[in-house]
C-alpha cells in the first residue's frame, strides 16, 4: 500500500493501518528527510520510493512480519532495494535518538520493582515400559507362524 493511498485516511484509520499516529509518522518523515539530505549532500541517484513509502514499508516489516520479498512485490522494486531501504530507515531513526528504546540496564536504574515468576518448561522424557528380551523373542516367534 502506498502512502498516497493512506494519506487521505482519517486519523483513526491511519493509525490502525500504520501502527503510529499521524503526528509521529510526520516526525519520522522529518528525521528521514534530514538524514537523506545529509546522505546525498552532493549528488545521488533519485530513490525509486519516496521517503514516506520507505517508512511505510519499514512499518509494514516491523508490524506485520512480512518478508522482504512480499514487501518488494507490493512496491514493485527489487528485494535487495527494500532490504537496504528498511535498514537505512531503522538506522537513521535510531541514530537520531528520538525513537530509540531504553537500554538493557534501564530497568536496573528505575525504582520500580518487578516480580518475576519462572515456569519450568524443559523437556522431560516420556516414561514407557521397558522391553525385555523375552518379550521380543515371543514377538518374533509369533510373527513367523
Amino acid at each position: 500500500m502506498k502512502y498516497e493511498t493512506i494519506a487521505e485516511y482519517s486519523n483513526t484509520k491511519f493509525r490502525r493501518i500504520t501502527g503510529v499516529k499521524r503526528a509521529t509518522f510526520d516526525r519520522m518523515v522529518g528525521i528521514l528527510q534530514k538524514g537523506y539530505a545529509e546522505k546525498h549532500r552532493r549528488r545521488g541517484r533519485k530513490p525509486k520510493l519516496s521517503i514516506e513509502d520507505m517508512l511505510l514499508a519499514t512499518l509494514e516489516y516491523l508490524r506485520e512480519y512480512r518478508t522482504y520479498a512480499h514487501i518488494a512485490a507490493s512496491y514493485g522494486i527489487a528485494e535487495s532495494n527494500i532490504y537496504r531501504g528498511i535498514k537505512w530507515v531503522e538506522d537513521t531513526l535510531i541514530r537520531d535518538g528520538t525513537f530509540s528504546l531504553p537500554g538493557r540496564k534501564a530497568p536496573l536504574k528505575s525504582e520500580t520493582e518487578y516480580e518475576v515468576v519462572l515456569v519450568d518448561a524443559t523437556e522431560s522424557p516420556i516414561e514407557r515400559p521397558k522391553k525385555s528380551k523375552s518379550d521380543t523373542i515371543r514377538e518374533r516367534k509369533s510373527g513367523t507362524h
